[in-house]
């Protein structure tokens, strides 16, 4: 079976930082691409960040591109979300998302992926 799962996530002050990671299993990491995706309150969800497994390519979204790292340990098969000088404005549920064969950061939601997975909520107070 398919699997992804989020941990990392938590309750931090502005300027503070979080390691979120997505755990995955039942398909080979490397040839996917892995997106994460964030949603706050009344908010429409917002793509953060992807990575091409297989090549290392990355993208992210321009307000986290200086804060904010995507990385992938096939060894783990684990992908990792690095989020520096978190701020107010990131406090949202954010969810990793399958992709097969790469990243397309042209897709704008996570239900244009494969498959994904629950999600871990990120606070961030002022």
């Amino acid at each position: 079976e398919r699997q992804l799962v989020e941990s990392g996530g938590g309750l931090v002050q502005a300027g503070e930082s979080l390691k979120l990671s997505c755990a995955t299993s039942g398909f080979p990491l490397e040839l996917y691409g892995i997106g994460w995706f964030r949603q706050a309150p009344g908010e429409a969800e917002e793509r953060v960040s992807c990575i091409t497994v297989g090549d290392g390519s990355t993208y992210y979204t321009d307000n986290v591109k200086d804060r904010f790292t995507i990385t992938a340990d096939k060894v783990e098969s684990t992908v990792y979300l690095e989020m520096n000088n978190l701020q107010p404005d990131d406090t949202a549920i954010y969810t990793c998302a399958a992709d097969l064969g790469r990243c397309r950061w042209g897709k704008l939601k996570k239900s244009f992926y494969n498959f994904w997975g629950p999600g871990t909520q990120v606070t961030v107070s002022s």
